[in-house]
């Protein structure tokens, strides 16, 4: 596929799920505010924790062969990917019944109740659910075809975020994720094989996905170094905060994540196909780092920045809120360490791109055991708190992998996160002296958020109105206008 070209779906690719966190995010944001109302912090932190469970097994459920696919240069055959949904079924099917076998053991160790242990089940269904739309979803990544994806995307929110807050204000607690799960499940995989149908069948031919498997394996280790250092820790910290810890921790990390969920997943998303496209031309693929990573961390830097300031006065304002103020240091730490993540991970996505997943899985190794080192013995001394606090540490790191993309894509570091950070800078200066002046009301709240938002919006034009405009020029080629 021609620069050009790729150039073109990948901004088009970003548009359209940009375009569709818009719609989701708020979806999302105001679902999950009325979860928080609606349900205890016992059962948020059961629901996140027992998620965790099921996400874990999710990282050995392809062993990479589906990254291996998108990033496979010529189109796979037929025979391919038929033994490659084979692989994957029989992983799928031994996991979940190890896991329904297990599941005494799991209901002991995390003392969770029948109701846990319907939803432990809901969610592995959702996980087979999950398996079955791989080959599909990898097919039009593949051709960069993000519009139907984020159809897919978009109804499955819709539906999980309506029926949960819906049945948890009827007061069906735990019950409520139950039924939004496997409504999500099966709604997903019917529309994601009805966007993009493929001969559906089992075949396994190793020689045939023997040179997949040579990337395929060292990728997925690096998801599993990734799912340790962050779901395993999670469902170690079950055991030690308990559920009402736990249900903290996820309060503050749902929170904090909410702007990387809106921005740097839907770029990671596109670019990691897309850098794999260009990945010969050393010079194109430099300047689509510097760009992507700068546009990301502008868009970003200051919504987490914004969100530490305001969520003092949302929880003030709200009084069906104050049950979450225990939360407030570790939301803190879980910015920062965000802000470190929404710095490095695309760029550190970009050596799995170019195949080098070798460099990506050393970093990992890195990241994973100074998790270990840090979190458990911080949340066993300081709870929800040191936990966080351990977790922004690691992020803390992140300048080993910083000196590594310098120097193998000759990327300008300044460029992509200096003029983001000094802009969000200059925005928080201007808004802890306005926070001083404003009443602790829904009003002055409102004038608090609008005026960040103005500060930052003036700030980029005067100081970044090149980037700005080169980004508005972009979107408006890939509209058709002139």
């Amino acid at each position: 596929m021609a620069f050009a070209a790729v150039k073109k779906k990948a901004f088009t690719g970003v548009s359209v799920l940009v375009l569709r966190n818009l719609l989701i995010q708020p979806i999302s944001f105001f679902g999950f505010i009325l979860l928080s109302i609606f349900l205890e912090r016992w059962q948020l932190g059961v629901f996140w924790a027992v998620s965790e469970i099921v996400g874990f097994l999710g990282y050995f459920s392809d062993i990479g062969l589906a990254a291996a696919l998108i990033q496979k240069k010529k189109k796979p055959k037929k025979e391919e990917i038929r033994s490659i949904f084979t692989i994957q079924q029989a992983l799928v099917g031994t996991l979940i019944l190890l896991a329904i076998i297990f599941t005494p053991f799991l209901q002991a160790k995390f003392n969770f109740d029948d109701q846990g242990k319907v939803l432990f089940y809901a969610l592995l269904f959702g996980f087979l659910a999950a398996s079955l739309k791989t080959i599909p979803s990898v097919l039009l990544e593949r051709e960069l075809k993000f519009v139907k994806l984020a159809t897919v995307d978009l109804i499955e929110q819709l539906v999980f975020t309506g029926l949960a807050v819906f049945f948890a204000w009827r007061g069906f607690g735990i019950s409520s994720w139950v039924i939004a799960v496997l409504a999500r499940s099966l709604i997903g995989v019917c529309l994601i094989y009805l966007f993009s149908p493929w001969p559906v069948g089992f075949n396994f031919n190793f020689a045939g996905v023997k040179k997949l498997f040579n990337f395929g394996v060292p990728f997925q280790l690096n998801s599993l170094l990734a799912t340790v250092k962050d779901r395993l820790v999670n469902i170690f910290l079950w055991g030690v905060l308990g559920s009402d810890g736990v249900g903290i921790l996820g309060w503050a990390q749902k929170w904090s994540s909410m702007p990387l969920r809106f921005l740097m997943d839907s770029v990671i998303r596109v670019t990691f196909p897309a850098y794999s496209r260009i990945q010969k031309d050393k010079s194109k693929l430099k300047l689509a780092l510097e760009r992507s990573g700068f546009l990301v961390n502008l868009f970003t830097f200051p919504v987490l920045a914004g969100m530490g300031l305001a969520m003092p006065k949302v929880i003030t304002v709200f009084p069906q809120y104050q049950k979450w103020s225990v939360a407030l240091v570790p939301f803190w730490w879980y910015l920062a360490n965000f802000a470190f993540g929404v710095a490095t991970t695309p760029l550190v996505n970009a050596f799995n791109a170019v195949g080098k997943v070798k460099t990506s899985l050393n970093l990992m190794i890195f990241w994973t055991v100074l998790t270990w080192l840090l979190v458990p013995p911080l949340a066993k001394l300081w709870g929800p708190s040191g936990a966080s606090m351990g977790f922004f540490l690691v992020s803390a790191s992140s300048f080993v992998a910083w000196r590594l993309i310098k120097k193998e894509f000759a990327v300008s570091l300044k460029k992509i996160i200096g003029k983001p950070f000094l802009l969000t800078m200059l925005m928080v200066c201007f808004l802890f002296f306005i926070g001083l002046v404003i009443p602790e009301t829904v009003l002055g709240l409102s004038i608090f958020v609008i005026s960040g938002g103005l500060i930052y919006g003036l700030a980029v034009w005067f100081f970044a109105k090149g980037d700005l405009v080169w980004f508005l020029k972009s979107l408006s080629l890939l509209s058709g206008r002139k």
